[in-house]
């Protein structure tokens, strides 16, 4: 698998795909996520150092969409903004370890995983605030942070992987 088409196109089951919350691109992307977070923990695993690591890796990088798929379930908008909290923190903590495996993954690796989870960060801080009456909206504790965007497209199309 070398992009994110060829994993919808030959990964992705219809009773995942036939779902209304397929509707939602971060889903889309943080299941994505979840998914190739296999390969990197299988590599991870291979140093015994990382094993740790890549444990809490790998269930932060589940999460994400997760989190999303119970949220997009619930029934008030308070309750699905909490899910949606959830998955921020869990991409936000798979990002920090992913940056702690870039001396296991390769660079380009850990890098590429990192702007693909500030893409699902930068959405999830777009869509919880629409989720919350402004009365509670405005007491969310973020600051504007400057993210630095790269093109989603290219990060779903040239999906690096390391050598095993």
């Amino acid at each position: 698998m070398s992009s994110f088409q060829e994993w919808l196109t030959t990964h992705v089951p219809p009773e995942i795909t036939a779902d209304s919350l397929w509707h939602m691109e971060v889903y889309r992307i943080a299941l994505f996520i979840g998914d190739i977070a296999w390969s990197d923990v299988s590599k991870l695993t291979q140093d015994p150092r990382m094993l740790k690591l890549s444990d809490q890796l790998y269930a932060a990088a589940g999460s994400i969409s997760a989190n999303i798929a119970e949220g997009y379930s619930k029934a008030s908008k308070k309750d699905q903004a909490r899910f949606y909290e959830y998955s921020l923190g869990s991409a936000r903590e798979a990002r920090d370890w992913y940056f702690k495996s870039r001396h296991v993954l390769e660079n380009e690796v850990a890098l590429h995983r990192m702007r693909l989870l500030v893409s699902v960060i930068r959405t999830l801080l777009k869509l919880i605030p629409e989720f919350r009456a402004k009365k509670i909206a405005s007491k969310i504790a973020e600051e504007i942070a400057p993210y630095e965007t790269y093109s989603l497209e290219s990060l779903l199309d040239n999906v690096p992987f390391s050598e095993m």
